[in-house]
């Protein structure tokens, strides 16, 4: 991993300075770096299973969701965070937005979160960070539906809901059986290739 020299603002926080050396680092290719509950995250590239499970989910989005979705993999979202501290700067795994919002066309490297329909994680080797910080990020940011499928305890959850720092429904299913999304998908997430 290599930063780009960054000279913090003479008047900024630590927050801010730690903001702006996040937003000028350069990580090496393959690798992404994310903005977590006030932590730098650099992650690797993940491995074939990880990107099995999450080409599933795509697929059936893609094939039965009710409503047109546009999908995208690592996009870089904005999220709001509490206090006086910087923003998160998260990259789900998988983004997903109705096709008539257009929200990825034109979008800087690091969007705004209004509009996406829903965030999808397949935990890897720091499966808490998928599993806790990022869904409090995400419930934070309003956004609907957070799907998180959890590799080592063979489940796909859904929570929804989101209010505060967390989300109020959650409904977890183990791998075989199948995951109602509600609108605006409205079809049944089949599991089985997951096992």
């Amino acid at each position: 991993m290599t930063a780009m020299a960054c000279e913090p603002k003479a008047t900024s926080t630590q927050d801010e300075t730690l903001l702006d050396y996040f937003l000028a680092l350069e990580t090496p290719e393959g690798f992404r770096a994310e903005l977590i509950e006030g932590e730098i995250v650099v992650s690797p590239a993940p491995d074939g299973d990880h990107e099995d499970y999450l080409s599933t989910v795509f697929r059936q989005v893609m094939r039965l969701s009710k409503a047109d979705m546009d999908g995208s993999g690592n996009k870089g979202l904005k999220l709001p965070r509490g206090g006086l501290c910087p923003k998160n700067y998260a990259v789900p795994d998988g983004t997903f937005a109705p096709r008539e919002l257009r929200l990825f066309r034109g979008a800087p490297p690091w969007m705004p979160c209004d509009g996406v329909a829903l965030v999808a994680e397949v935990t890897s080797s720091k499966a808490d960070r998928d599993r806790i910080a990022k869904r409090h990020c995400y419930a934070r940011a309003g956004i609907p539906l957070h799907l998180l499928v959890d590799r080592d305890e063979e489940t796909v959850t859904l929570f929804s809901e989101p209010a505060g720092q967390e989300y109020t429904e959650t409904h977890t299913v183990p791998y075989g059986k199948a995951l109602p999304l509600p609108e605006p998908f409205s079809f049944d997430l089949e599991t089985a290739d997951f096992g």
